[in-house]
């Protein structure tokens, strides 16, 4: 067949999604071209990398994305924030809630004195069916011209974004749909559906990873059942397949780390709402000072927002490095940019993360995704929900309690599946961590049902099995 198709990788998890998976690999040797848009800067290196036959890299063309977002840019910015809070009250929502209520605190003032109009448009479009399809009709008014050469110079026969118009690719979407160009999405994140809710183009086909994704899809925001593919994460094939594990001893040369001590790890998570240094400070209590039944030694990811210009995070990034330069048996564990515009959400670091989960006698976060990804190990996981007295403690920085989380739509399918714990302050982290060095496996059949539930195929076959379905999209697109 000689196809051509545009696929979005603009983001670091698409690029994982895409690139280190069987999808690509699974279309283009079915004979289809793959044109890959990237971040700009990164084109030259990924062709390098990930190049092969069929497969054609392109620039994003983030500047002329950012400036065209600049043309009437708060009648933009309300459109993309009633987009992303506006879903349906069929399902929870209060992920979204959350952040309307950050919203409120954290934007300028021309922008907070509107809020309680907002709130009222978020009423309506959370009870009615037809104002979020006028929303995304509204949305096409702004359509750019950025993408016209690429759509004309390779006439593809099909779209995939790794959202539905969510971020960025919204514009590429819009396009591609004004050209007449049949479009789709594959959902690349865990709590994508929940928390960024309504399309941000019109966009026919979705690939998710479970039964609970689709109906999040369907019921919050207005998606055909029979468009929704359930296809699992692909991402999730290279550890399924222990593609990217580093052998034990060498891992724990690679961090310096005791392999006479059980290994703790944290990775830090919700950083966003929530400061992690009182989570990161009761663990380096128990494994520093010995206080747990074993000698432990703890080991701390930080989180890609750590190492954003913004100073509450950065500062919370330098006082975890200060405590593992002055504290015995901690260590940090740093996530590895690609380059470019990715920031640290990258796929450089993937036999980083496979490796700290698989080798943690128990594994620590705050509801992450990766507690997921634990459970694909069978390591024991504890969500660690103990508040701070003041948040963020400083003016205009919205402050949630972690302790106030546990409801969010993923946070609470993990609590009510028994794969993990959840704890909310010392004395429980401390009798948590205790029980899983005595019996780690006390949760297992609890983690496989939870992964069941949650991204479906177990088989390390997500990625070919995504491939096959756009596949059979682009027979219908000939």
């Amino acid at each position: 067949w000689d196809i051509e198709q545009i696929l979005d990788g603009g983001y670091g998890l698409a690029v994982i999604y895409f690139l280190q998976t069987e999808v690509i690999e699974t279309l283009t040797s079915s004979g289809i071209r793959v044109v890959l848009l990237t971040d700009d800067q990164l084109v030259n290196t990924i062709q390098e990398r990930f190049g092969r036959p069929g497969l054609i890299v392109e620039g994003f063309r983030f500047k002329q994305t950012h400036s065209y977002s600049q043309k009437f840019r708060d009648l933009q910015w309300w459109l993309n924030f009633l987009r992303r809070v506006g879903g349906s009250n069929r399902i929870n929502t209060e992920a979204m809630d959350s952040y309307v209520d950050q919203v409120a605190v954290e934007q300028p003032n021309r922008r907070r004195i509107l809020m309680p109009l907002a709130r009222f448009a978020i009423w309506i479009l959370k009870r009615s069916r037809q104002a979020r399809r006028l929303l995304v009709a509204i949305q096409s008014f702004f359509t750019p011209v950025i993408y016209q050469d690429l759509l004309e110079k390779y006439r593809p026969s099909l779209v995939v974004a790794s959202t539905p118009g969510w971020r960025t690719d919204r514009y590429l979407l819009r396009e591609a749909g004004r050209a007449g160009v049949c479009t789709a999405t594959v959902i690349v994140g865990w709590d994508n559906p929940s928390s960024y809710s309504i399309p941000g183009a019109r966009v026919e086909f979705a690939s998710c990873w479970s039964e609970v994704q689709k109906e999040e899809l369907v019921l919050g925001s207005d998606w055909a059942q029979e468009r929704v593919h359930i296809g699992g994460i692909p991402t999730y094939d290279g550890y399924f397949r222990k593609r990217w594990l580093i052998p034990k001893e060498e891992y724990y040369q690679l961090h310096g780390l005791d392999p006479n001590r059980k290994l703790i790890s944290y990775a830090c998570s919700f950083v966003s709402f929530s400061p992690n240094i009182q989570n990161v400070e009761a663990l380096c209590r128990l494994v520093s000072f010995d206080q747990l039944e074993e000698p432990c030694q703890l080991l701390i990811r930080l989180h890609p927002n750590h190492f954003l210009d913004v100073h509450l995070y950065s500062g919370e990034r330098e006082a975890i490095r200060r405590l593992a330069e002055e504290l015995p048996f901690v260590h940090v564990v740093e996530p590895v940019p690609l380059g470019g515009g990715f920031g640290h959400y990258s796929g450089e670091d993937m036999p980083e993360k496979a490796s700290m989960m698989a080798h943690s006698d128990v594994f620590l976060t705050v509801y992450s995704t990766m507690v997921v990804e634990t459970a694909i190990h069978g390591r024991p996981i504890i969500s660690v929900c103990i508040d701070t007295p003041n948040g963020w403690d400083t003016p205009r920085k919205y402050s949630l309690p972690l302790s106030e989380i546990g409801n969010w739509p993923t946070h609470d399918r993990f609590r009510q599946s028994g794969a993990g714990r959840v704890v909310q302050n010392e004395t429980e982290l401390k009798a948590a961590i205790n029980a899983y060095l005595k019996s780690p496996e006390m949760d297992l059949e609890a983690q496989k049902a939870f992964l069941m539930n949650e991204i479906t195929f177990l088989d390390g076959n997500a990625g070919k099995r995504t491939g096959d379905y756009i596949l059979s999209l682009l027979d219908g697109n000939r």
